[in-house]
C-alpha cells in the first residue's frame, strides 16, 4: 500500500518512486534480511544531475562540476560560498528552506542546484518552506564536506557518522520494494493474521479518551464495523482527524486543514533500447521541462523488466490534486513525457514502445512555514486517546524514510505490549532511541517525553506555549551556532586582498591623491611601480586578514563555549538545590 508497493504492467515493474533500502539501525536492516534472505541484493549507486544540457555527478566531484559550470561560473561559486560563511544571508536567521542551504552551500550554488528542482517538488517558492526539511533531507552535508569527499573519497561526517546524501550503495528487493510487503504479508498470514486490503476507513468512532471502533467499506461498497482494543493509524492525519466521530473542536478541524500535501504522478515509458542512461536516477534541474526526477528501473534490478534488450523508465511529476495536468489523460501525459526526454536528450521519439500512468495522492507532507502550528494542536489533541498511536510518513506528517517509519511502527507495537516509547522522537535528525523500560527505570536513565496510556488527559497548553516549546531548540541552536574558522579565516583574508589590490589601483591610477610616503612604507603596501612587490603587499594583507578572521572566529567559538559550559553547570546547581 501507499507509496511503498511495486506496479506491475505488462510485466514490467516499477515504484512510486524509487526507494532505497538503507538504515543505521540494526534491527531494521536484520528484518529486511530476514524477510527476503536472498531477495534482498546490494546494488551500487549512480545518480546524477541533469541542468541545461549537462550531466553533473551527485554528490559533487570537483572536476566534474568545473567542467561542467566553467570557471567563471566555479569561481563565483566559491565566492559566494566564503561570502555565506563571513556574512551569513538574512544576518544567519534560517526559518526556511532558503536561508538554510544558502548559508551552507553559497547563495549562487543554492540557485543552480537547489532551487529549481525543490520548486518542482514542492510547488511553492523555497522561502515558503520550512527549514525542517533541508535539515533532514541533507543532513551533515556542505560544500565544504562535498569537496572534500571528492577529493579523499570520505563520505563521513566530521564525527564519523556516513553522510546520509552520500551513500554509495544500498539493498533492494529484487522485484522492487513492494516484494518486501507483499512477503510480509505472507508471513503474517501463515501465522494466522491475514492482511485485509481494499477496505477504506470511513469513520473513527471514540468515547471518553478511547478508540472503540472505525467504520469501512469493504469491495461490494457495504459498511462493516471493526471494534478492538489497540488502532494504529498510517492515515494522512488530515483524513484521521476528518474520520473521527464525534468530530474534533473547530480549531483541531482547522489545523487539519491547514496541513498540505504533495501529490505524485509517474509516467513510465517502455524503451526499445537496452541501456538508456547507467543512473539508477537522475534529478532534472533543468527549468525549462516540468519532469523532476528520472528512474531507470533496470538499473535498480535487471528483474524489474521482463525483457533485458528493453528499458522501463519512470518520469517523475510533483503536482497538486487541483493542477490541470493532474486531470489530463494518460495520453496526453504519455505524450508530454515523451516530448520532455526528447527534449534534454535521453531518447529518441520513435523508440518508445508503450507508456502508462500512475497517480498517487498525498505522496510527500509539506514542510511549510505553518505546518509546526497546525502539527502541535493534533498532536496535543490526538494525546488524550489512550489506544490510538499515529505512525509513519502521513500518520506524523514528517518526511522520514522507510527505515524512520518502519522503526515507528516497531516502537508502536512494543508500546501495546507495556513500553512507553515516543514515536514522534524517531526522526532523522537524532539516533533511534528507545525509552527506558518500567524495570530499568531506577537506573537513572533519563525517560523521553512518553504517550499517555489509560490516565487523564495532560492540562491543555496555550497556542504560545505550544509555539514556544517547538521552536525553542532551534532558537537556541542557531543563536550559539559554532563558526567555521577556515572558512572566516579565507572569507576575511580574501577581502583584506581585495581591498589592498584596489587601494594600489586608485592610488596608481590617481596620483595626486597619493600621499608622501617614505620609501619602506611604499614598499610595504606595495605602492612602488614593481609588480613582485605588489604581489607581496597583497598577500602579505590577504594573510594579515586571514590570522584576523580566523582568530576572531577561534576566539569567539571558545567564549561561546565557556559561556554553554558556564550555564550548564549553574542550571544543574539549581536543579540539584531544587532537589
Amino acid at each position: 500500500g501507499g507509496i511503498s508497493r511495486t506496479v506491475n504492467y505488462q510485466g514490467y515493474r516499477f515504484d512510486i518512486g524509487g526507494h532505497r533500502f538503507f538504515s543505521k539501525v540494526p534491527y531494521v536492516n536484520d528484518l529486511w534480511h530476514e524477510i527476503l534472505q536472498d531477495d534482498f541484493i546490494l546494488r551500487p549507486r549512480l545518480s546524477r544531475i541533469h541542468y541545461k544540457g549537462h550531466f553533473f555527478d551527485y554528490p559533487l566531484k570537483a572536476m566534474n562540476a568545473l567542467a561542467g559550470l566553467g570557471p567563471y561560473e566555479a569561481m563565483m561559486v566559491m565566492l559566494s560560498y566564503l561570502r555565506a560563511k563571513a556574512i551569513p544571508y538574512n544576518g544567519g536567521s534560517e526559518d526556511n528552506f532558503e536561508q538554510w542551504v544558502a548559508n551552507r552551500f553559497g547563495y549562487r550554488l543554492y540557485s543552480i542546484f537547489f532551487k529549481t528542482y525543490t520548486e518542482k517538488v514542492w510547488g511553492i517558492p523555497c522561502h515558503e518552506i520550512s527549514a525542517d526539511w533541508a535539515a533532514q533531507r541533507i543532513k551533515n552535508l556542505s560544500l565544504k564536506r562535498a569537496i572534500y569527499n571528492a577529493l579523499v573519497g570520505s563520505a563521513k561526517s566530521m564525527n564519523g557518522e556516513v553522510i546520509t546524501t552520500l551513500i554509495e550503495q544500498f539493498h533492494y528487493p529484487r522485484l522492487g520494494p513492494g516484494m518486501m510487503w507483499e512477503r510480509c504479508a505472507e508471513l503474517l498470514e501463515a501465522q494466522g493474521s491475514p492482511t485485509v486490503f481494499g477496505q477504506p476507513v470511513q469513520q473513527i468512532y471514540h468515547h471518553n479518551g478511547r478508540v472503540t471502533a472505525i467504520k469501512a467499506l469493504n469491495r461490494r461498497g457495504e459498511a462493516t464495523e471493526i471494534t478492538g482494543r489497540e488502532f494504529i493509524s498510517t492515515m494522512p492525519l488530515r483524513e484521521l482527524i476528518f474520520s473521527l466521530s464525534p468530530a474534533p473542536p473547530d480549531k483541531v478541524l482547522q489545523a487539519a486543514h491547514n496541513l498540505r500535501y504533495r501529490d505524485y504522478l509517474t509516467v513510465v515509458l517502455v524503451i526499445d533500447r537496452e541501456n538508456v542512461f547507467p543512473d539508477n536516477w537522475i534529478y532534472i534541474h533543468t527549468p525549462e521541462v516540468k519532469l523532476g526526477r528520472i528512474q531507470n528501473y533496470k538499473n535498480w534490478s535487471a528483474a524489474m523488466v521482463p525483457d533485458t534488450s528493453k528499458t522501463a523508465l519512470g518520469l517523475e511529476y510533483f503536482l497538486w490534486e487541483q493542477d490541470a495536468e493532474w486531470k489530463w489523460p494518460d495520453e496526453r501525459l504519455i505524450e508530454t513525457g515523451i516530448r520532455e526526454c526528447v527534449q534534454i536528450g535521453l531518447i529518441r521519439p520513435g523508440e518508445v514502445l508503450d507508456g502508462t500512468v500512475v497517480r498517487m495522492k498525498k505522496a510527500y507532507p509539506v514542510y511549510d512555514n505553518y505546518y509546526h502550528r497546525s502539527l502541535a494542536i493534533i498532536r496535543r489533541y490526538l494525546e488524550q486517546f489512550s489506544n490510538l498511536q499515529t505512525i509513519g510518513r502521513n500518520g506524523l506528517h514528517r518526511y522520514n524514510n522507510q527505515d524512520h517509519s518502519m522503526m515507528t511502527g516497531v516502537y508502536a507495537a512494543r508500546n501495546i505490549f507495556g513500553e512507553t516509547n515516543d514515536v514522534w522522537s524517531v526522526n532523522i535528525e537524532q539516533e533511534y532511541h528507545e525509552e527506558s523500560r518500567p524495570e530499568s527505570s531506577a537506573s537513572g536513565e533519563r525517560l523521553v517525553p512518553m504517550r499517555p496510556r489509560d490516565h487523564a488527559p495532560e492540562p491543555q497548553h496555550t497556542f504560545d506555549e505550544i509555539v514556544e516549546e517547538a521552536y525553542a531548540g532551534q532558537v537556541v541552536e542557531e543563536l550559539f551556532a559554532r563558526l567555521d574558522t577556515l572558512a572566516m579565516g579565507i572569507a576575511v583574508g580574501t577581502v583584506s586582498g581585495l581591498i589592498c589590490a584596489i587601494g594600489i589601483l586608485l592610488l596608481f591610477y590617481h596620483p595626486a591623491n597619493m600621499p608622501e610616503l617614505s620609501g619602506l612604507t611604499r614598499e610595504t603596501l606595495g605602492l612602488d611601480p614593481d609588480w613582485v612587490k605588489i604581489v607581496i603587499g597583497i598577500t602579505g594583507a590577504s594573510g594579515a586578514g586571514f590570522l584576523l578572521g580566523s582568530s576572531m572566529s577561534l576566539v569567539r567559538n571558545c567564549l561561546i563555549k565557556f559561556y554553554l559550559g558556564f550555564t550548564r553547570k549553574r542550571v544543574e546547581a539549581s536543579q540539584t538545590q531544587a532537589l
